[in-house]
């Protein structure tokens, strides 16, 4: 059995749903392919009293078979066909009921939550009735609900308003793996690639533990890439459109999003998304822009001007299959080798530069530790000038509780990075107008973010601190 990479705080909090003393309702979410299926079965080695995977863009006959199907797999009576999921979820409980003196643990897990609501059908509602008139009344009970539709499982279970109130005992999100659990993944796997392999590995699959399970170890990095992506009828190619069917009943409107958002370089704020969209900045619009950063999908990077703000965020898309998906495959669809072709290409370049300042961003923890302020309390935020035109940006800025900011400049490269004079005036010129517009107070230390390190010259001497492509692979 496949051994389980990282994930040591959700296997944590999952042994002690296991060995706890009372009942545990345990709700699990992520994107699709992020591996949490995969968490749960190797946690309980399959052995459940009950187990049922709701069918994507299944009917509500179909859910109903899955759910006759599951009953007859786990030797459970079921007198006859339910007509709604009140009317399942009893049968299930007079099911059980009867063996629960067998069980040292029942464990009750159902997968894809969020399919079985087809029509409307109001499963929660179900759920929620199953845990508060019975299972909620017995101690060995262990009952696991788990979704790729994230924002469904947030609106009618997280924050439910309804039976399900309050109810979850353990809840868990699943987030895609960082760099440091990648690498731990690849070398459990016997890959033997290097640091910077890994990272272009990452910048094209993201952590997505199923997408790295489709590599191969006899090809180069370049040949998996134009094997998995730019091969007639790849499975792949088809993975964008089915990552959004399966996180949204309606998945134009996100992909649209998804889209514009790919296209920004340095992210947009909900009016400039409007604009670009043609559509009214508007509730429907924050409800979408909030179900993307559930999903891991996008970042909502707060930014300061006088004072730290919220409704000025910055949008980026943060999820790098998505990123890397609309920045290539639309441009090479009758090249079946475009990434052996184009490789070390300025296109592929500057990608791999813009993606490294995101991959950056989403180990600020592996920054800060890096910086030797794991114990300061640290703001982390953006900026974007008000004044100059283009508008200049600081995308990692952290504000430190020692009265010092840390102005992060993020610089990829294969070698030693060469700070040269105009690029050192240009930094300069970026943290004077941050001091300037802000009016914050804090010693500003520049910071260079690089992958080799910064070659010594005169101006790398006037960085005051340095964090390194080795030092975002910690734990």
């Amino acid at each position: 059995m496949e051994t389980i990479i990282g994930r040591e705080v959700e296997m944590k909090r999952l042994s002690t749903a296991v060995n706890s003393p009372r009942p545990e309702f345990v709700a699990l979410y992520g994107r699709r392919r992020v591996g949490k299926t995969f968490l749960i079965n190797q946690m309980f080695k399959n052995q459940y009293a009950f187990k049922m995977t709701g069918v994507i863009e299944g009917s509500l006959k179909d859910q109903f078979t899955a759910f006759a199907d599951a009953m007859s797999d786990y030797g459970l009576d079921m007198p006859e066909r339910p007509k709604d999921w009140m009317q399942a979820f009893i049968m299930l409980k007079n099911a059980l009921k009867t063996k629960m003196s067998t069980y040292e643990r029942c464990v009750i897990f159902i997968d894809e939550l969020p399919a079985m609501d087809a029509e409307g059908s109001n499963v929660a509602g179900a759920i929620g009735y199953f845990w508060n008139n019975w299972a909620c009344l017995y101690d060995n009970i262990v009952f696991i609900i788990c979704g790729s539709a994230t924002s469904w499982m947030i609106t009618n279970v997280i924050d439910s308003k309804g039976g399900l109130h309050d109810r979850i005992t353990i809840e868990m999100p699943v987030h895609p793996f960082t760099l440091k659990e990648t690498e731990a993944y690849l070398e459990d796997r016997h890959f033997e690639w290097n640091r910077q392999m890994t990272l272009q590995a990452y910048m094209v699959f993201g952590g997505i533990p199923y997408y790295l399970s489709l590599l191969d170890q006899g090809e180069s990095l370049v040949q998996n890439v134009d094997r998995l992506f730019f091969s007639q009828d790849t499975q792949m190619r088809r993975e964008f459109r089915r990552l959004f069917n399966t996180l949204y009943k309606k998945p134009d409107k996100y992909i649209d999003i998804i889209k514009a958002l790919s296209k920004s370089h340095k992210g947009m704020t909900r009016e400039e998304l409007a604009a670009s969209l043609k559509c009214a900045n508007n509730g429907h619009l924050g409800k979408r822009l909030e179900d993307l950063v559930y999903c891991d999908l996008i970042r909502k990077n707060i930014v300061r001007e006088k004072e730290i703000k919220q409704k000025d965020a910055i949008y980026q898309l943060c999820d790098f299959f998505c990123l890397f998906y609309l920045t290539f495959i639309g441009k090479a669809m009758v090249e079946q080798q475009f990434w052996a072709h184009h490789i070390n290409t300025p296109p592929i370049n500057t990608w791999m530069g813009l993606t490294y300042e995101r991959i950056c961003m989403a180990h600020i923890q592996q920054i800060k530790h890096a910086l030797r302020i794991d114990a300061i309390s640290t703001l982390n935020y953006s900026w974007r000038s008000k004044n100059s035109q283009p508008a200049a940006q600081i995308d990692i800025i952290l504000e430190r509780a020692d009265r010092i900011v840390n102005i992060c400049e993020v610089k990829y490269s294969l070698d030693e990075y060469e700070l040269d004079k105009d690029e050192y005036e240009r930094i300069c010129k970026r943290r004077n107008a941050f001091i300037q517009e802000t009016g914050l107070r804090h010693t500003p230390w520049l910071t260079l973010i690089t992958t080799e390190g910064v070659a010594h010259g005169k101006y790398s001497e006037m960085i005051q601190s340095q964090v390194r492509l080795d030092d975002l692979f910690v734990i």
